[in-house]
């Protein structure tokens, strides 16, 4: 490996380690704490412990051949818009060779539309696997956050170690709930403002964990009051 090599993946270290930290180690401390409705995973996390190769990272391919690695997590809020995320990427050529690599942070939920929950989606072979429950071991997973499938766009920008800043488009899939058929792949895509998209998915898990079960639910109108004082009508 080339010293610019390996100078350029102690500085993604340095800068992408922080941020994925606190995503990945500490996702029980943020169910509870967090402002967003959601906790997603791309290519990271306890996704790469499944034992499938294509797991971890992502990978999106454009047409002519080239393909981006990505790999991160965050938690976002689907009314408000608001996402704070944070992860790393790879540019590769046709031949897998690198072009770039760098850091990612995501700065908008652009949208989003949920296929529904998946509690299901933790048991892989008549196991468990990722994080344990969170909250009180008292209570059912039902109680904590909970898998869930869904599509969502956000706004990234991409900092690469050398050359400028791009912001781009990166949608995340994640198969799971009531899928539509024009979804059923899981995976990742990234379109570049300007021009350049990668829209096939080579691979990757992703994965949302609903926080706030009730928080996309509009509240009931509450039921008028009755004065039971009140003289019926004539």
């Amino acid at each position: 490996m080339s010293i610019q090599k390996v100078f350029s993946s102690l500085v993604i270290a340095w800068v992408a380690a922080p941020s994925l930290a606190t995503f990945l180690v500490a996702i029980p401390a943020m169910a509870q704490s967090s402002t967003g409705d959601y906790i997603f995973l791309v290519g990271s996390g306890f996704l790469c412990d499944l034992g499938e190769a294509y797991a971890c990272p992502a990978v999106a391919k454009s047409a002519p051949g080239d393909s981006y690695e990505m790999s991160g997590a965050g938690t976002f809020s689907a009314q408000s818009k608001s996402v704070t995320a944070t992860g790393t990427f790879t540019h590769k050529s046709a031949d897998g060779e690198a072009i770039e690599t760098g850091v990612w942070i995501a700065s908008e939920v652009v949208s989003f539309a949920s296929y529904g929950i998946a509690p299901g989606a933790l048991m892989r072979g008549g196991r468990a696997f990722g994080p344990p429950p969170f909250g009180p071991r008292r209570l059912p997973m039902l109680s904590g956050p909970m898998p869930a499938g869904g599509l969502a766009v956000f706004r990234i920008r991409l900092w690469p170690i050398r050359g400028a800043s791009k912001t781009a488009l990166l949608q995340v899939n994640s198969a799971l709930g009531k899928v539509p058929d024009e979804h059923q792949t899981e995976g990742m895509r990234l379109a570049f403002e300007g021009g350049g998209e990668f829209d096939q998915e080579l691979g990757g898990r992703t994965m949302f964990l609903l926080t706030r079960p009730g928080a996309s639910v509009p509240p009931k109108a509450s039921a008028p009051r009755v004065d039971p004082n009140r003289a019926p009508p004539q």
